[in-house]
This record gives C-alpha cells, sequence and structure tokens, in this order.
C-alpha cells in the first residue's frame, strides 16, 4: 500500500489560495482575520476546497483527521462534516461515497472507496465546516496515481454569505458554486463567510492578489443594513475592477426576496442595481447582474428555503440553473 498527503504530487489540491506554496489548510491570512474581527474558524475552514488526481486503482482509503468538530444547528454531519468522493469526468461526474466522523468527539475517520479499474478523475470534495489536520489517500501498490485532468474553466472566486458558503445544503456537493463548477468543470474559491462578509476594503485588497478570472460578488445578506449596503457595495466592486479592467463580474442581491414580514429587500436590490447602472454608464461591458428575486423561480419558491433565509438544495439547485446561461456568458461558453 502506498499513501499520498494531500500536499504530495501528482494529488492536486483546489480551491484554498496559495496552498502550493503554504501547504496549509486557510482561506484568510491569520493578519487579515485580526484586521477584520473574524473567527478563526472562518478563515481556517475550507468550503470549496477539493483534492483530485487520476487513478486506475479499484479502490483506495482515505483518512481524515479534523483539529475541530462541532455541532451546526443547521446541517448535519452530512451536510458540514463529510467528505464527498466524485469520479468520471468532471461535467457527469458519479458520486462513489461519502464519509464523515463516528460522532461530534470522534477528529479522526477513515473509509474506502470502489471505482471501476481504469484511468479515472477523482475529486474528494472536502467539508465545509471544519478545520483539517490533514488528508492521506492510500494506494494498492500497483496501482497508477497521475495529476487530475486540469479544470477547463477557472478560476471564479465567489464572494459573499453563509449562503455563498453552502448553508443549508444537504452535501457539500450540492450549492450553488459546487453545482456550477461540475456542470461547467470549472475551477473556483469559495470565499463565503457567514455573518462576516461585509464588504471591507482589506478583504477586497486580498482578493485582488487571488488568481482568478471571474468574480462574484454576492455579500448582500450579510450587509447589516441597506445603509452599509450602499456605502460598501460601489466601492467594493470597484476596488476589484481596477485592479481587474476586463474580467467578468457578476452582482447578486439576496435570492429569498420578500420573504419576511417587515423586509428591506426592494432597498438592497435598488442599492445592487445602482452598482450595475453606474459601470454600465463608465462603459464597462464585462460586468453581469441578477436580480435576487429570480434565482429561486417562480413556482413554490417558499418551498426552496430551510428558515426563510438559507436555501435548501431545491433552492440552491434552482439558483445555479438560473446562474448558468450567465456564467457560460462570462466565460464565453
Amino acid at each position: 500500500m502506498k499513501r499520498y498527503s494531500c500536499a504530495d504530487s501528482p494529488l492536486k489540491v483546489f480551491g484554498i489560495p496559495f496552498f502550493d506554496k503554504k501547504r496549509t489548510f486557510e482561506r484568510i491570512p491569520p493578519e487579515l482575520r485580526a484586521k477584520l474581527l473574524m473567527p478563526d474558524i472562518l478563515g481556517r475552514r475550507c468550503p470549496g476546497a477539493r483534492i483530485g488526481f487520476r487513478t486506475d486503482a479499484e479502490a483506495f482509503t482515505v483518512k481524515v483527521v479534523l483539529k475541530t468538530l462541532e455541532m451546526d444547528v443547521g446541517m448535519s454531519l452530512y451536510g458540514c462534516q463529510a467528505i464527498y468522493v466524485m469520479v468520471g469526468n468532471r461535467a457527469d461526474s458519479y458520486l462513489a461515497g461519502h464519509m464523515f466522523p463516528a460522532d461530534y468527539q470522534t477528529k479522526s475517520f477513515e473509509l474506502t472507496f470502489h471505482k471501476r479499474p481504469v484511468m479515472e478523475d477523482v475529486t474528494l470534495w472536502l467539508l465545509r465546516n471544519e478545520e483539517i489536520e490533514s488528508v492521506d489517500v492510500f494506494f494498492p501498490d500497483r496501482a497508477i496515481v497521475e495529476e487530475p485532468t486540469p479544470y477547463r474553466y477557472g478560476k471564479v472566486l465567489y464572494y459573499g454569505s453563509s449562503i455563498t458558503e453552502g448553508g443549508s445544503a444537504t452535501s457539500v456537493v450540492n450549492n450553488y458554486p459546487a453545482l456550477l463548477s461540475r456542470w461547467l468543470d470549472m475551477d473556483f474559491y469559495n470565499f463565503g463567510f457567514s455573518g462576516n462578509a461585509k464588504g471591507e476594503p482589506e478583504m477586497a485588497d486580498y482578493i485582488n492578489t487571488i488568481d482568478m478570472s471571474v468574480f462574484v460578488l454576492d455579500y448582500d445578506h450579510n450587509a447589516p443594513t441597506p445603509e452599509h449596503l450602499r456605502s460598501t457595495h460601489e466601492p467594493f466592486f470597484l476596488k476589484i475592477r481596477e485592479k481587474h479592467p476586463n474580467m467578468p463580474i457578476l452582482l447578486l442581491s439576496r435570492p429569498n426576496f420578500n420573504f419576511y414580514d417587515v423586509d428591506d429587500s426592494e432597498e438592497r436590490r435598488a442599492i445592487i442595481e445602482t452598482t450595475y447602472r453606474n459601470a454600465i454608464l463608465r462603459g464597462d461591458n464585462h460586468v453581469y447582474y441578477i436580480d435576487g428575486e429570480a434565482l429561486f423561480g417562480v413556482e413554490d419558491r417558499q418551498l426552496c428555503t430551510v428558515d426563510r433565509t438559507h436555501p435548501n438544495d431545491l433552492g440552491f439547485y434552482r439558483m445555479a440553473k438560473t446562474i448558468l446561461p450567465v456564467m457560460k456568458a462570462m466565460l464565453n461558453v
């Protein structure tokens, strides 16, 4: 049996900025977390992170050790502490299985997965909620292990709220950035931060250091008031646009439009539309906008969340389907 850690070639880690240099599971460096008063766990956990490889092995074993393990009131172990294993071409890959801790006290777990005895891409979709200590993959001695097939498109960076982060999908492969990634064979970074994406200029500066080809601005929910959104949204957009003058940028407003008795969705939507219209007036030909009211569709919109805020799988699927044609236009597909 031969063992590879996630940092060992030919395995490749996707979705974590600067992993090739730092070899750490971390989205946000500690100095930036301190400036933003962001809880450490939000900067260290890595939703959207993936480990890819190709192998002809009929079976392989994955072992995971976590640094943290806490109950999430809105999501199960399947939704936020499980790793999902997808096999085959990304656009039509199949689920080989998933693995998760036995309970909320056991931070080490492993499982053997099975596939066809032919060379295929394998993607380990890492868990959403916890800080990871290590991920190791074990193969039979005679198995061939190669680098994964490069993504066809990439990289998209999504910046937004807990919705962007994947709450409350039933699995890490069912939120809207993950669905779009699989459908389009598109690499991405998930910069969703539960309660902590507020359009800070320091965050825009950091995002500008990351290699990306498309940017999605989706933090409406985390702006505490419409006034805060108005004072931060266009400046945030302009910081990104200044560094990336020709990069496609998509603006989204919140999907649960007017789901509350007292709701400021219309005011918030108008603020985001103003950012979009001003960009168009400046001659920006690379800015796109989707009205959040359209993201859940028309029929049975109230069935698309678990709590009137966070989408369930139906809500995420409808969001992804609505965004898909716009993303194709942005990628020139």
